[in-house]
């Protein structure tokens, strides 16, 4: 009863801390999607790229989320900026990765047979590795979504928006009055925005997603 009250005494400023949580997941997301896709473009024909690329993007997430926000600091600052550059970085491999593998899945027989009717190499590219490689982009940045979901609330760390301003609150005030109702209401909005994300997802995909190749 007592969380309950707290949630609706103070469900306007939940609101908008929810949101500004999303909103920067979701920011990110799409923008490490348009690098990272482009990475995977730029690389998925070659073994070595592919290496590379997969092995630096994976480098970057063992790196601790609390080292890195601290090492942009000096940088950026405090609030947005350090924020969305990290999840866009933390964001990178599955896109990437999900990219290469992808476009080096689609059966070579489909990519001689668009050439064979005149398409040019972008065209080939745009209009059919890309449509094919889609679901497996997308699982990508599903993947990524709900890995930035956690580490959005860590940005607080560096005065990053969203919902782990409430956790961080409750738990530096431990033993006083709301404490375990800030933390515990930041951890479930988390979740609950984590949870809507991925059905957005799946019914993307199922929008998106032509019936020939749809799993």
């Amino acid at each position: 009863m007592a969380l309950w009250t707290y949630v609706t005494a103070r469900w306007q400023s939940l609101l908008m801390d929810s949101y500004l949580h999303a909103s920067a997941v979701v920011q990110a997301t799409l923008l490490a999607a348009v690098i990272g896709v482009g990475l995977g473009v730029g690389v998925y024909r070659s073994p070595v790229g592919s290496a590379v690329a997969t092995a630096l993007t994976s480098a970057i997430l063992t790196i601790p989320s609390f080292a890195l926000l601290g090492l942009l600091i000096p940088v950026l600052g405090l609030g947005v900026p350090p924020t969305m550059v990290a999840l866009v970085l933390y964001a990178l491999l599955p896109i990437v990765r999900n990219t290469v593998v992808g476009l080096n899945g689609i059966d070579p027989a489909v990519v001689d047979a668009a050439r064979g009717i005149g398409m040019s190499r972008l065209r080939v590219l745009t209009g059919v590795e890309l449509r094919l490689a889609w679901p497996a982009i997308l699982a990508g940045m599903r993947v990524s979504t709900q890995l930035l979901m956690g580490i959005a609330a860590i940005a607080a760390y560096v005065k990053g928006p969203g919902l782990g301003n409430l956790i961080f609150s409750g738990l530096s005030r431990v033993g006083s009055v709301n404490a375990v109702d800030l933390a515990l209401v930041g951890t479930v909005g988390v979740i609950v925005i984590a949870l809507l994300l991925d059905g957005g997802y799946v019914l993307v995909g199922r929008l998106t997603t032509p019936k020939g190749i749809r799993d």
